[in-house]
């Protein structure tokens, strides 16, 4: 029985110390948006996908983040042009930001007896990210726009779209998959696409990292992060999760081969300030930063 009770125990333990780490792709582990990536390769103007992707977002005809999606189905010019060759070398080519292997090793391997499971989360088409993610991130921890082709390698419907409320039921259905607690999920993003996302784990409990300044996400994000190295999102995490203390993150990272040589916490406060006369329509917004301990 004693045996049965130690086990038993372990197994709570194990539990408890395992999270759920999900990161966004375009932007997040990218310095640049898949879409403008495709348009470029099939010989479509940026400016023009800009134009429509910006229109629809504009209107909401679709889930934030979703543009580039609904262009690949319904828009003439990338429906004509767009097969699922191009996608993939999209992937091929888009610039990851450095360290995302390095991130998922040190991730699965464990960290003081936690536990993190990586997973991407993303609204662009998932052979895009799977195919720039190739032996980086395993094929069934990438969650995409997933769309059926017809033999001609043209697409032909849409099967789920990995955006907006998408997330969060990706989120859910891995949370039921890995017994894990709503409090343990981490989950990083840079953009409005994201805002569903963290509003959710937010409300449950669980970590919220922010790698831009957009105000869409970092005046939600639990944490923000500035960075060309993925591994810097570890940061926040090492402090929240395992409630280290600055000078052992900075050790744990020179111990695997990387120098934290910067580390500022700044607070930007956002202001919009115009004239007090009611017929004045000239406003100024400026950020204003505070200083904070490096």
């Amino acid at each position: 029985m004693r045996g049965c009770a130690e086990s038993n125990t372990h197994m709570a333990d194990t539990a408890l110390r395992r999270y759920i780490f999900a990161s966004d792709f375009d932007q997040t582990l990218t310095f640049n948006d898949s879409g403008y990536v495709l348009a470029e390769l099939v010989g479509i103007p940026t400016e023009e996908f800009e134009r429509k992707s910006k229109g629809m977002a504009k209107i909401n005809l679709v889930q934030q983040g979703a543009e580039l999606a609904y262009l690949l189905l319904h828009d003439p010019e990338f429906k004509a042009k767009v097969r699922k060759e191009h996608l993939r070398e999209v992937g091929k080519r888009i610039r990851l930001k450095s360290d995302i292997k390095l991130l998922y090793e040190l991730l699965a391997s464990g960290i003081d007896g936690h536990q993190f499971d990586f997973y991407v989360l993303s609204a662009a088409p998932v052979e895009i990210v799977q195919s720039a993610l190739e032996d980086i991130v395993p094929v069934d921890h990438i969650y995409g726009t997933e769309f059926c082709y017809k033999p001609s390698g043209e697409i032909d419907t849409i099967v789920r779209a990995t955006a907006g409320y998408g997330k969060v039921a990706v989120l859910d259905n891995l949370l039921l998959r890995q017994v894990a607690g709503p409090d343990h999920v981490i989950y990083t993003g840079d953009g409005s696409s994201d805002i569903h996302v963290m509003l959710h784990i937010n409300a449950r409990d669980g970590l919220t990292i922010a790698v831009s300044e957009s105000r869409n996400v970092s005046q939600i994000a639990k944490r923000t992060v500035l960075s060309t190295s993925a591994l810097a999102v570890l940061a926040p995490i090492l402090e929240e999760i395992a409630g280290w203390e600055r000078y052992r993150i900075r050790s744990f990272f020179e111990a695997n081969g990387m120098l934290i040589q910067e580390w500022e916490r700044v607070r930007t406060d956002w202001l919009t300030v115009r004239p007090a006369e009611p017929n004045s329509v000239e406003s100024i917004t400026t950020p204003k930063l505070v200083s904070a301990d490096s």
